[in-house]
């Protein structure tokens, strides 16, 4: 029995393993938010601080433009990161959906107009 349990558990992995390193890096942060939003939901502290903490490693920083936006949504991350210690589980969660839906607006206009 536990071995059936195990192998269902590998085959899984293997399947998740290979979901992520196929995926795009739009797919990749969409996963992202969905992991911290379900782990937000969950009331799991960790988990969600550790998904925002990625999402903070993403940013880039390399010209003035991307700059002002990263910093924006570094405030904003710290910010849920700060509100999930307060056990802010609703606002955390209702920002991490909003910037969610605002990727997946912006990766369609962008495959829209062919940028």
């Amino acid at each position: 029995m536990q071995n059936t349990a195990t192998y269902r558990t590998n085959k899984l992995n293997t399947y998740l393993a290979n979901e992520i390193l196929n995926s795009s890096p739009e797919k990749l942060l969409i996963k992202v938010f969905d992991y911290a939003i379900v782990s937000s939901q969950k009331h799991d502290i960790v988990k969600t601080n550790e998904a925002i903490q990625q999402l903070i490693n993403a940013l880039r920083f390399d010209n003035e433009e991307m700059s002002a936006i990263s910093t924006g949504l570094l405030r904003l991350y710290q910010f849920c990161q700060d509100q999930m210690r307060k056990r802010n589980y609703d606002v955390v969660k209702e920002i991490l959906v909003q910037l969610r839906e605002t990727w997946i607006n912006v990766f369609r206009q962008v495959n829209s107009n062919g940028l």
